[in-house]
């Protein structure tokens, strides 16, 4: 964080000061994990369902913080607020505000309903190459990754890349005061959250508020194949970059093909000339990512010859997706454990069918949350894609998930917990095959992954 002293702090959040001298300056990070203090910090202490923060305040301090941001006593230099999560959101506004004021700095928000880590993983690479960038650690997508991300910024920063998820309408909204884009790039509208949003439609008007908030010198990148994400270039000001089949900035020739390891490429036409579009990272789908993160690093002002190199360099940057390791024995992982809704597990089982064909390819999947009335359904079509995709196995975790084994017929078998999936695989598995393991994030199927490479 650009150097701030705690009276500034206080000021900025409307807090008092409680044992903490005003000329103190925070010169380390703003940290919400205490296990993450270094001297000079500021420990956020937050209340949550099971940890209170507040409880390790007085470690924060010994650590080496210099103040802890608290909503009471806590019997430490601290800064006292009513409420931290909103104390974040102001700080990091005016963090950014004082960045550019002071600097060339340039924000890009991506949003979409899959696919936003890995285009800000891929950004954020092409970005590094042409100036110091800022972009999440993780899926640092919601009121308290936001600010921590702004957070990480300081005079020095080119680009700052913030990813933003939604749980319902206003949400990308009010996460857009807190770091207001020049660029924003919206990738798909899918069924995520559709216990939430109750509708695609509902997706659509919440994932829209991002080219809203920007500014008419700014840019959309919109997904010109997505019609709900194509319709939200009326709701903005700001220039339009589209990308895609249908693209007018970018626009794909052809199909993706896949090399021998499952990493694509495309023939893409850029302001009329024709340009190889690869990234070393697993599945088809991948393009689509790599496409959008060419448009933003376009509109950020990266040459386009740049942002290809960097992209064609750009390997997975945050863990659990599409993760590939290959055991001693032959045997490959392909970990994608972090989240799936049912367009990442329909983009994950047809990287499975290119890259092990026939009874090579083992899929192990769990359920897809938060699908509201139609996660059965979803959980189906997901069984009946996996069986048409010739996928040779397939391994349902858990009751919820159960539905994907109806779709899959006979190639397809139930365990109920993660431990007996584990116990299947290992009894069962040869070296030449390929195992796929994806399901929600709250399913921690990740287990089965670790528990074959450790084998």
């Amino acid at each position: 964080m650009a150097g701030l002293t705690l009276g500034d702090i206080a000021s900025v959040v409307d807090g008092r000061l409680v044992d903490a001298a005003a000329d103190v300056t925070v010169d380390g990070p703003v940290v919400i994990d205490s296990r993450e203090v270094r001297p000079g910090a500021l420990f956020a202490a937050l209340e949550g369902e099971h940890v209170d923060g507040h409880d390790y305040a007085a470690s924060s301090i010994a650590d080496g913080a210099v103040a802890v941001l608290a909503t009471r006593d806590v019997d430490v230099p601290s800064i006292l607020v009513d409420d931290v999560t909103a104390a974040l959101a102001a700080l990091a506004r005016h963090v950014l505000d004082r960045l550019r004021e002071q600097g060339n700095l340039t924000v890009v928000g991506i949003t979409g309903s899959a696919g936003k880590t890995s285009v800000k993983d891929m950004l954020g690479s092409v970005l590094s190459a042409a100036g110091p960038t800022i972009a999440p650690q993780g899926s640092f997508n919601n009121e308290l990754g936001v600010p921590l991300t702004v957070l990480r910024a300081d005079e020095e920063t080119r680009y700052l890349v913030v990813e933003m998820g939604a749980r319902g309408i206003g949400h990308i909204a009010h996460l857009c005061r807190i770091a207001p884009p020049e660029v924003g790039v919206v990738l798909n509208v899918g069924s995520a959250h559709a216990s939430e949003f109750g509708s695609p439609e509902a997706t659509a008007q919440a994932k829209g508020e991002l080219v809203e908030a920007l500014p008419p010198y700014g840019t959309a990148v919109l997904n010109a194949d997505d019609v709900r994400v194509a319709a939200m270039a009326a709701r903005t000001a700001a220039r339009v970059a589209s990308f895609g089949r249908a693209g007018e900035d970018i626009r794909f020739l052809g199909a993706p093909e896949l090399d021998a390891q499952g990493h694509p490429h495309l023939q893409v036409i850029v302001d009329g000339e024709e340009h190889d579009l690869t990234v070393p990272q697993l599945g088809e789908h991948q393009v689509v990512n790599a496409a959008a993160a060419l448009a933003a690093a376009r509109a950020a002002g990266v040459s386009t010859e740049d942002a290809l190199a960097s992209l064609a360099a750009a390997g997975a940057g945050s863990p659990m997706r599409m993760e590939r390791h290959v055991r001693e024995d032959g045997l490959t992982v392909l970990n994608d454990a972090y989240n799936a809704n049912p367009e990442s597990m329909a983009a994950a089982l047809r990287t499975l069918a290119a890259v092990a064909p026939g009874d090579r390819g083992v899929a192990v999947l769990g359920a897809m949350l938060e699908l509201g009335d139609a996660s059965e359904e979803h959980h189906e079509v997901v069984g009946r894609l996996a069986a048409t995709l010739g996928v040779g196995r397939v391994l349902v975790v858990g009751d919820e998930a159960a539905p994907i084994a109806r779709g899959a017929g006979s190639i397809a078998e139930v365990v109920p917990t993660a431990d007996a999936a584990i116990r299947r695989l290992m009894a069962s598995l040869r070296p030449d095959q390929v195992v796929l393991v994806k399901a929600s994030r709250g399913e921690r199927l990740e287990r089965v992954a670790e528990a074959l490479l450790a084998d």
